[in-house]
């Protein structure tokens, strides 16, 4: 007797959001790079479609990182230069987009300006090819001077621009509209204030398919289960209509595994250190992969691979 598998066939799917512009399209990347559109649970191929793969970015900041001696071995050589830094991520690890951290705005680091930022934003644009991700030093005064700055300086190139939150999204997605770029939309781990935040943003005509959403996650160990259950929740949502969760998510998996004392710690009995804060920063990529998360912003180049190579493998047709 045949076996029958029962699928489920969902009404709905993920809004696709396009990343990055090229010559044609008014700006200067060699491509871009489109996240989302998939109709089904993640790399559940015979049930739906996945058109767009998830995407890996590195992550690279505006002044000398406070990381870990595992990742100061690795990357010390380019800090203090974000543009060197960016094509070493791209040329020498294979990082599918930069994300630039804006660490070096905030007031107790560098103070660096609006006017300084942009050139930062400018001079890693003409260095790599790759679409780019900003975000800002999370300092919502300095964040509401830089990010505009960064996003007319810019203009053209398509950028994600982050972070929006509930109480100071009104700046950078004007920003956004004017510039024509997309915007990162941050909630705490909470599904409603993610779609009122989502809600707000679309109410001052910013479309859906310029927003990706960042429901916040926790490291391997630190309430990944939580922020799975989140995630999941969203993805469920946009399969069965809900509009206003369909964004494509992206996940900080480096900020969040590296500052774990797991990763971190030399402690004989747990295991060389090295390897420990390779395999925590992939375990949590490779966790948040399976429920839903479209961009991993991470660290360390071997992690990088590792999970790029998850990737592919899970991209591989299951049909039944």
């Amino acid at each position: 007797m045949a076996v029958v598998i029962l699928k489920d066939r969902n009404p709905s799917k993920v809004i696709e959001v396009t990343i990055g512009a090229t010559k044609e399209q008014g700006g200067t990347r060699s491509h871009t790079i489109t996240v989302g559109g998939d109709s089904a649970l993640p790399f559940l191929h015979f049930e739906g479609e996945f058109p767009n793969k998830p995407v890996v970015a590195m992550e690279v900041q505006d002044m000398v990182p406070r990381w870990g001696d595992t990742l100061k071995n690795e990357l010390s050589d380019v800090w203090g230069n974000p543009a060197e830094w960016a094509q070493k991520c791209v040329e020498d690890f294979g990082a599918d987009l930069i994300y630039l951290k804006l660490d070096g705005a905030h007031p107790d680091d560098a103070n660096h300006s609006s006017k300084k930022c942009a050139e930062i934003v400018k001079k890693v644009l003409e260095t790599v090819s790759v679409p780019l991700i900003v975000s800002g030093c999370e300092v919502e005064e300095k964040d509401n001077e830089v990010l505009p700055a960064v996003a007319e300086a810019a203009a053209g190139e398509n950028l994600l621009l982050g972070v929006a939150e509930q109480g100071n999204y009104k700046t950078l997605t004007a920003a956004c509209m004017v510039h024509k770029h997309n915007i990162i939309a941050r909630s705490p781990l909470d599904i409603n204030i993610c779609k009122q935040l989502n809600i707000l943003i679309t109410e001052m005509n910013l479309p859906a398919n310029r927003i990706v959403i960042d429901p916040t996650i926790g490291g391997l160990g630190y309430g990944i289960e939580y922020a799975y259950s989140i995630l999941e929740r969203a993805r469920l949502g946009a399969l069965q209509g809900d509009k206003i969760l369909a964004m494509p998510i992206i996940a900080t998996v480096g900020y969040e595994s590296w500052k774990t004392k797991e990763a971190n710690a030399v402690v004989p009995e747990w295991g060389n250190v090295i390897d420990r804060g390779i395999l925590w920063e992939t375990v949590t990529a490779t966790s948040l992969l399976q429920a839903g998360v479209h961009i991993l912003l991470v660290r360390h180049p071997k992690s990088v691979q590792l999970i790029k190579k998850n990737i592919d493998d899970l991209m591989r047709p299951n049909q039944l």
